[in-house]
């Protein structure tokens, strides 16, 4: 039974299907697509390759808001995992949460309000997620929501906000794993709404692994192999870049002493986010990482970051993905967070949270070291076919809204 405090259902709540709407007039427009950040590209790239395969292909527009924008980067990942250029892009940049969801549902109603969607489709749980839901929930326009019902019951969590507020303004909602199901129906949702589908991150993976670009690539750019690559003891990937994590100066500082004790056992490599960065500096903690056996490099292509997970024998990270990852790669994961809306990479997978407990995360180490660490087992329909079966769900609702619009999702 999931805490009652976090979402007690009420009558009014019970039923969370839309007020009929006559789409007939939409049905013949196009699905638009939001793309945002980072973490949405790996999400939203089997969709748009699946929705826009003959023989019945789906009207698409891709929409990216530009939440996160780096030139660089940007190209790199569109190149990366195949996705066409974007149809609109908005260009909202940086902000506050408040600024950057404002920002980006301003923009965004004008691109409904030309476009007249059949649907509008976001996915995973940020900013542009909850902000293009928003504008389409408002002006009657059905809300897909793709990677729906995960649940961290960390109300601290911006991501976590976002995640219940879509959900709850979603005619349709596909999900990755069963738990999200029971999360949803507490919730209060139609069941007729929910489709188990898999994850499309893991679409992406499998469609990208034989692609990916070797870890001996990577890190002889960086100029370092030998200790990395040729030490009995393998390496360790590190990523960080949640606010509980690298706000706090005092916390900060901690943790990294705790990857400095890691990586006396084994050495780490580090991608450092630019957020991540940024807290380096502006704590004076840059000492910290000031050893040959913890290598910080830039932000990574999706394929680059994809072959340093796969040849590890251990990542430690805050990401949500790399969880999922991780567990269908096979490699050990430390998560360092209190919590995971992602529970399967815990029950199934090769996850282990530890938070910031450093003896924890140590003995967790030494497991991997001497035994290997935890061994998991790839989840049910986490096998590169979701954004099909996204594809089928929709193309039968579409057909169903032609025959009988008005009908729930």
């Amino acid at each position: 039974m999931l805490p009652e405090q976090f979402f007690p259902v009420t009558d009014n709540m019970m039923d969370m299907t839309k007020p009929d709407t006559d789409l007939s007039r939409h049905l013949s427009a196009p699905i638009i697509c939001v793309v945002g950040a980072r973490p949405n590209f790996m999400k939203i790239a089997p969709i748009i390759r699946a929705l826009r395969s003959p023989p019945d292909a789906i009207p698409v527009r891709l929409v990216h808001t530009g939440q996160h924008y780096d030139a660089e980067m940007n190209d790199a990942f569109f190149t990366q995992l195949q996705i066409p250029h974007p149809d609109i892009e908005l260009e909202v940049g940086s902000g506050s949460h408040a600024v950057q969801t404002a920002e980006i549902m301003k923009r965004f109603e004008a691109v409904v309000d030309k476009e007249t969607p059949a649907a509008v489709l976001v996915v995973g749980d940020v900013n542009s997620t909850i902000a293009c839901a928003l504008v389409a929930a408002k002006k009657n326009i059905p809300v897909i929501h793709v990677e729906a019902g995960l649940r961290s019951f960390d109300r601290t969590m911006p991501e976590e906000i976002n995640r219940v507020l879509t959900d709850r303004i979603s005619d349709i909602l596909f999900i990755t794993e069963p738990s999200a199901r029971d999360n949803l129906r507490h919730e209060g949702v139609d069941e007729r709404q929910v489709h188990f589908v898999g994850n499309v991150m893991i679409d992406t993976l499998r469609h990208s692994l034989s692609q990916s670009i070797p870890a001996a690539t990577t890190l002889a750019g960086a100029g370092n192999t030998d200790l990395f690559l040729e030490g009995e003891q393998g390496y360790a990937v590190l990523t960080l870049h949640r606010p509980a994590n690298v706000d706090d100066r005092d916390l900060f500082s901690e943790l990294l002493e705790t990857v400095r004790q890691v990586s006396e056992r084994i050495p780490v490599v580090f991608p450092v986010h630019p957020r991540t960065r940024k807290a380096l500096v502006d704590h004076g903690l840059q000492a910290c990482l000031d050893t040959k056996r913890i290598l910080c490099l830039p932000p990574l292509g999706y394929l680059e970051m994809l072959g340093l997970i796969s040849s590890a024998r251990l990542v430690m990270t805050d990401s949500g993905g790399l969880q999922e990852e991780t567990t269908v790669v096979g490699v050990p994961c430390i998560t360092l967070r209190e919590n995971t809306e992602r529970p399967v990479t815990v029950d199934q997978g090769t996850n282990t949270i530890t938070g910031h407990e450093r003896t924890l995360i140590l003995s967790v180490l030494d497991d991997v070291l001497t035994a290997g660490g935890k061994r998991g087992r790839t989840p049910e329909l986490w096998d590169g076919k979701a954004a099909e079966r996204i594809k089928q769900v929709l193309n039968d609702w579409l057909q169903r809204c032609r025959e009988q619009p008005g009908e729930p999702a």
